[in-house]
């Protein structure tokens, strides 16, 4: 395992746990548990609402907090500068955290017109050591163009759903131009049959790995940071288990020809509202 460098100096690990879907107790237990197995990126929001259940699972692992990379969102209804502040406190406080390692802006919410203020209340939150690194989530790159143009700060990751079907090789292109951290979510196809395609399964065979293996080796191959979610204990150590192998550069082509441009959920960054 090698941790990603970020534009703004910081390290990352590179895969880690989501908890979309979670709730605060298996939460909880779910992220005690991972980081026992050697996870050391977890990613929550506020509108997963599971952070309470997060945080005492990054406190109940008995793992020194500095070596634990905590991710989480600021919401539609908390954009602006005082809002996003005062949200990422709330989210420490029902965290049980003194800081975090990552906030991200969750969605643009491009109608709202607040996703630059909010930007601008990150970064004061960041100088004032609430957060180490800030980022945004479903960000497109005139959204990303717009915050540099009023605030002269690129983001330092970019989280967008990202699978062999839906690449957004345009957008990943454009986050690698300007050394910016694509965080892949739903990284196994969610919503699609994408672990059961023959390709995956012949690759899988050939390498004697799981689908789901071969897929997020895929990711961390195409320099993308994955964080795959599951409810299943025994899930947790096999996704983890991608670093000691590799795929061909073939089999990494074959699997770049999955793409379809077909996202799982179509949520479309230009329109989409998520408060």
């Amino acid at each position: 395992m090698q941790n990603h460098k970020m534009r703004d100096g910081k390290t990352i690990p590179p895969i880690g746990l989501g908890t979309y879907g979670m709730d605060d107790t298996s939460a909880e237990l779910l992220v005690s548990e991972a980081i026992r197995r050697g996870y050391r990126l977890i990613d929550t929001a506020k509108n997963y609402e599971n952070e309470s259940g997060v945080g005492k699972g990054v406190l109940r692992s008995g793992v020194d907090r500095e070596e634990i990379f905590v991710i989480s969102k600021i919401p539609g209804r908390d954009h602006g500068y005082e809002e996003a502040k005062a949200s990422i406190r709330s989210s420490l406080e029902r965290m049980g955290l003194d800081y975090l390692d990552m906030v991200l802006i969750h969605w643009p919410n491009p109608s709202q017109g607040k996703f630059v203020d909010t930007w601008r209340g990150l970064m004061a939150a960041r100088d004032e050591g609430l957060v180490k690194s800030i980022g945004v989530s479903n960000f497109l790159p005139e959204h990303i163009d717009q915050l540099v143009e009023e605030t002269g700060e690129y983001p330092a990751a970019n989280e967008i759903e990202l699978n062999p079907y839906y690449q957004q090789e345009s957008l990943h292109q454009y986050n690698d131009d300007h050394a910016i951290l694509t965080i892949s979510w739903a990284p196994l196809g969610n919503h699609t049959d994408l672990l059961g395609h023959s390709v995956i399964a012949k690759i899988a065979e050939e390498v004697q790995k799981t689908p789901a293996q071969v897929i997020l080796r895929w990711h961390v191959q195409s320099q993308l940071l994955p964080i795959p979610r599951t409810l299943k204990e025994e899930r947790l150590e096999e996704n983890f288990a991608v670093f000691s192998w590799e795929l061909s550069d073939q089999q990494m082509k074959e699997i770049n020809l999955l793409h379809t441009g077909i996202s799982g959920f179509n949520f479309d960054p230009a329109t989409h509202e998520e408060m």
